[in-house]
């Protein structure tokens, strides 16, 4: 498994995007194969400020607080009318509230 990613980050915003790729279909496409049949599900986040960082004198003091925006895309079953089972929505529960966790974590390392 390889992981594809792209990053970007300004004043306005930092993106994490990233995509699992099967290493046996991503070498199929770099020999010329077909890129269509390579399974592409991107997830990433979005960190930004929320706006109230304390203004002086027109200079901005105080950095404020962020916002983040979580995304996955996550194939449960292959077959779209499944129903997902509880032992599914709950991995991805812990997924989620783990991923979140992670991503506070480096930022208060960042800010220290």
């Amino acid at each position: 498994m390889l992981i594809l990613q792209e990053s970007c980050a300004d004043q306005t915003a930092s993106f994490v995007i990233y995509a699992p790729v099967d290493i046996v279909a991503m070498n199929v496409v770099l020999n010329g194969g077909d890129p269509d049949y390579v399974a592409l599900l991107p997830s990433g986040f979005a960190v930004l400020p929320d706006g109230t960082g304390a203004h002086v004198g027109g200079m901005e003091e105080a950095a404020g607080g962020s916002l983040l925006t979580v995304a996955f895309q996550i194939l449960v079953d292959s077959v779209p009318t499944a129903k997902l089972s509880l032992g599914s929505v709950a991995t991805v529960n812990n997924l989620i509230a783990c991923t979140v966790e992670r991503i506070k974590a480096s930022l208060s390392c960042e800010s220290a």
